[in-house]
């Protein structure tokens, strides 16, 4: 005679809203009821928000299906495991780059290599396939790589150690085929790093100075394999000439090709964003940048004249041709003891310069949902303030100049239109030290160290403060608005002038980082919480994702290691023994045989993926059939139990059929 169960579940769910979530699903092991109640919508949702300490004005993820799986998305998927420390770099390693693929990446060191790593191994385990030495070229060390969008050429950026070795760098593109160099491109200053526009084209940069606070940045469009076809067919062409004020550049150059957008919103911040909409008429500030350069022929002999040489005859130069032009010069100049310093009359001239000689912006409307077209946007750090970076810099690419066919050297330019004024400016207020796109270009994440509230800049050589904090900025390029709630757990310590760059990287759930705190960090897209810390013996300069499994993530570190990370699901799942299949005959005799048969042997892949699930109480198809197999030696337990009355939740579970259910503790892979 069967008999009705002991509890009613709404009792047995009170009981379980006080467990762990880790003893909910040990205990719904007990019997079929207590299954049926552990695996409860409005317990698992109760236990996520108590869990990861969310506010519950945030809602569950639009994708997730369920309260259960989306929990266990975040602590079961996460790549916080070290499963492998690749040591062949001989000091610093600065930067990881994934293959659109991810079947590759590649690496730079302050050893002046770069290596390229395999990741589809038989075994699992990477391993090292081409290392390059780029000494022979006169470098300093390798310091930022990246492939191409076929992933037939790497992109390799450093720093030259020339004649001009103070700030001066240089790009490398290495096909992929065979590991030669097909060309060599100067970019200066260094940390302009360079990116590729399209699979045969990539930027760099040159920086000119004109004064003692003033320079102009050019970007320029290179070809990658640098053969000549015709003596009419370009091989570099100019793309931007871009004024810089107060001793600030141009860096970190990426492009972004923004699609429609389709994809949802990415929710950030559901109660901070509707006040910062209000006050983003009251509190957006948007400084003037202006371009001021040389023409073509003047860019290539300044780089063989004297510093103090070139300095002089820009400021000579300069006020023959605007004293009779530009209003409200000799204003200045009379009034120049009126508490204005030189420097401060060089900022104002070279502004006054800009605004006479600077082409209009090409407005950039914000996107609406489902309109607009594809747009390609040239990102990079800049400033107008001081010279350490605090501005994001957005200019629009138009179709017809992504190629270097067409005009040379600014002929497209009337005489009074030869500089290129920004399209977007947003100000991080911050020294900005890394950036990373999402996946599908849409969302431009910052790394900043904030200055102090409501500081002001007297002196651009002696910058605000910089925080021990890092910000993690989030910035919508389809509305072109910077999301109000940044990210903030890792640290850095260095000052100002020893600031360096940390590289993070966006996968389609998670953003990861580096840290001057001896740790990488991951945090969820949607959630904005933390999930896990990655440790090191020294700081990480570099993550990266791959875009072929966001479960596999990698680390460099001035430990002069790579590490490589996975999460406990894929560890549990490469842990497990294969087993042999068994021969099958015809199958109409095969669905004969088992048609009504319910025995895991009707799932042909069940048996390789069930025991590592049920590992950690995970598994939500088979748990069933695992319970089944137990019964007979859960049996007797229950009924002793229920007998005396004395019902311990927290007794472990014998072995059965499927493994040693529950033999681990849940915690021994969370996230530290």
């Amino acid at each position: 005679m069967e008999c009705g169960p002991v509890l009613p579940d709404s009792l047995v769910l009170e009981i379980f809203l006080r467990l762990p979530h880790d003893a909910v699903l040990r205990v719904g092991l007990t019997c079929r009821q207590w299954l049926a109640v552990s695996r409860d919508e409005f317990l698992w949702r109760e236990l996520f928000y108590s869990y990861y300490r969310i506010p519950r004005s945030v809602p569950r993820h639009p994708a997730a299906v369920s309260w259960y799986k989306e929990f266990r998305r975040l602590f079961d998927c996460i790549p916080c495991v070290e499963v492998q420390t690749l040591r062949e770099h001989t000091d610093q390693v600065l930067h990881l780059a994934f293959s659109h693929r991810g079947h590759r990446f590649s690496s730079c060191s302050k050893d002046c290599t770069v290596k390229l790593w395999d990741t589809e191994r038989p075994d699992g385990n990477i391993s090292m396939v081409h290392s390059s030495s780029m000494r022979q070229f006169n470098w300093g060390y390798t310091q930022f790589s990246q492939f191409n969008a076929d992933d037939t050429l790497l992109l390799v950026s450093g720093v030259y150690l020339g004649p001009h070795h103070s700030s001066s760098g240089e790009i490398a593109v290495i096909s992929l085929e065979n590991y030669t160099l097909l060309s060599r491109v100067r970019n200066k200053p260094y940390d302009v790093f360079g990116c590729w526009l399209n699979e045969t084209h990539l930027i760099s940069g040159n920086l000119h100075w004109i004064g003692n606070m003033t320079s102009c940045s050019v970007l320029w469009l290179n070809k990658a394999f640098q053969d000549v076809e015709s003596e009419n067919v370009n091989v570099v062409k100019r793309l931007f000439k871009i004024q810089n004020v107060n001793a600030s550049t141009i860096r970190t150059v990426m492009v972004a090709h923004c699609r429609r957008h389709d994809n949802p919103d990415l929710l950030l911040d559901y109660e901070a964003q509707s006040q910062a909409r209000r006050q983003k008429g009251q509190q957006q500030h948007q400084p003037l940048l202006f371009d001021l350069g040389t023409s073509g022929s003047e860019e290539e002999d300044e780089e063989e004249e004297g510093v103090e040489e070139s300095q002089r005859e820009a400021r000579l130069g300069t006020c023959r041709h605007l004293q009779p032009t530009i209003s409200g010069l000799d204003h200045v100049m009379q009034n120049r003891n009126v508490g204005h310093t030189e420097l401060a009359i060089e900022t104002h001239v070279a502004k006054m310069m800009g605004r006479a000689h600077t082409k209009a912006p090409d407005l950039i409307e914000p996107s609406e949902p489902g309109e607009g077209e594809d747009k390609t946007y040239l990102l990079f750090t800049t400033g107008s303030l001081t010279y350490s970076p605090h501005q994001i810099g957005i200019k629009l690419i138009k179709p017809d100049q992504m190629t270097t066919c067409g005009p040379v050297l600014g002929e497209e330019r009337s005489s009074d239109e030869f500089f290129d004024s920004l399209d977007h400016v947003i100000d991080i207020h911050g020294h900005i030290i890394g950036m990373g796109l999402s996946p599908d270009h849409r969302y431009l994440y910052v790394n900043s160290r904030a200055w102090p509230a409501g500081c002001v800049i007297s002196d651009p050589m002696s910058p605000p403060p910089i925080a021990e904090e890092i910000d993690l900025h989030v910035i919508d390029l389809k509305n072109l608005r910077e999301e109000r709630r940044s990210l903030r757990a890792h640290r850095a310590f260095t000052p100002n002038d020893e600031c360096f760059f940390i590289f993070l990287d966006v996968s389609r759930d998670f953003v990861a980082s580096g840290a001057e705190d001896k740790h990488g960090y991951i945090w969820d897209r949607h959630y904005n919480i933390c999930l896990a810390r990655l440790a090191h013996d020294d700081v990480v300069n570099s993550v990266a994702f791959s875009p072929a499994d966001q479960e596999l993530l990698l680390s460099a570190s001035d430990d002069s290691t790579i590490k490589v990370w996975r999460s406990p699901r894929m560890v549990r799942l490469a842990q497990t023994p294969s087993r042999p299949l068994r021969p099958r005959g015809l199958l109409s005799s095969w669905l004969g045989r088992n048609k009504n048969s319910t025995s895991t042997s009707s799932l042909p892949q069940l048996p390789q993926l069930q025991a590592c699930e049920v590992y950690n109480g995970f598994d939500e198809n088979g748990i069933i059939s695992q319970i089944g197999a137990l019964a007979g030696q859960f049996s007797q337990r229950t009924e002793e139990r229920a007998a005396t009355g004395n019902v311990h939740l927290t007794d472990r579970p014998l072995k059965g059929g499927g493994g040693d259910i529950g033999a681990e503790s849940i915690d021994d892979v969370l996230p530290v």
